[in-house]
């Protein structure tokens, strides 16, 4: 563990580079979005509801920041609207320097996205899966551009069921469901980085997780409520590992930031190991061709990473 403590004052300057947060009206997406503004990023928020995306702009526009934030509006439970959006994206933005996959639902009531997928996986996972092939045409031609996916410590207990994503056979589990969309979002993290590699890109896919932080994601857990207060950390330094994820630059291609402290619970940004589960390259890409068929979203100019 490094002796420095990784703060908003190490985060390099943005300017005349482009930053795309997902669930940014809240939570850590929230403080990740107003801290990338800060220091001269342009901004674009992607959130669910416009009245909430309209508030979170009006805040960060009072910092007076250099370039005015954006909100542009994408509901990852209906890959309708993730193509609405990338289009959108796309058709308003000439480079993409970072694409920060951050919402998230958690521990949620059973239920489904738009195409019929559990809500979980189909948020947490698959529709950052499509948003990211959606507008990896536009990433990889912006040098030294990163792909940053929000995952969390709960992918240590998830495992990935082929054939039973939905739970429909095994029953539903809320943190079941949600240990494997986060188990998810780390296999598609280290199976896109050695796609990357294989194709010769300097775009590079990295993964943070927030430790305890309390944010609106945990209003379905019932220990939140009781414990938050007492051990959670700040929506601000919650934030900070997928910050040194997005801007350090001695960031490397496939790295995992989360909080350096106890059971990386608390404490500033370190780089973290990650499960065996994580680490399979046999589901990492076998999760990668399901998601491709799942979603019709597929990377066609990155070639194969995984035996």
């Amino acid at each position: 563990m490094s002796t420095k403590r990784w703060t908003y004052e190490d985060v390099p300057r943005q300017g005349g580079r482009v930053a795309i947060v997902t669930g940014a009206n809240t939570g850590i997406g929230f403080e990740a979005a107003r801290a990338l503004a800060k220091k001269g990023a342009r901004v674009i928020l992607g959130c669910r509801s416009r009245e909430k995306g309209e508030a979170a702009v009006a805040r960060i526009e009072t910092e007076k920041p250099e370039e005015k934030p954006e909100l542009a509006l994408l509901d990852l439970a209906d890959l309708k609207s993730v193509h609405r959006f990338a289009d959108e994206v796309l058709g308003g933005s000439e480079r993409l320097d970072l694409l920060i996959n951050n919402a998230g639902v958690m521990a949620c009531p059973e239920s489904r996205t738009a195409q019929g997928f559990e809500r979980q996986f189909g948020v947490n996972h698959l529709g950052h899966f499509a948003l990211t092939a959606l507008l990896m045409p536009l990433v990889s031609r912006t040098p030294e551009s990163r792909v940053v996916t929000v995952s969390s410590q709960a992918h240590r207990a998830g495992s990935i069921v082929f054939d039973d994503l939905d739970f429909s056979r095994r029953g539903y589990n809320p943190m079941g469901a949600y240990g494997q969309s986060k188990l998810a979002n780390l296999l598609f993290t280290f199976e896109l980085q050695r796609r990357l590699e294989a194709s010769g890109a300097d775009t590079i896919a990295v993964a943070a997780h927030p430790g305890w932080t309390a944010t609106d994601l945990q209003r379905h857990a019932w220990y939140a409520r009781w414990l938050n207060p007492l051990f959670a950390m700040s929506t601000e330094k919650g934030a900070l590992p997928t910050l040194r994820a997005a801007t350090a630059p001695d960031a490397n291609g496939g790295d995992y930031y989360g909080p350096g402290g106890f059971y990386e619970m608390w404490g500033y940004p370190e780089r973290v190991g990650s499960s065996d589960a994580a680490q399979s390259l046999e589901d990492a890409a076998r999760l990668w061709t399901v998601s491709e068929e799942l979603t019709g979203a597929r990377f066609d100019d990155l070639a194969a990473g995984s035996a």
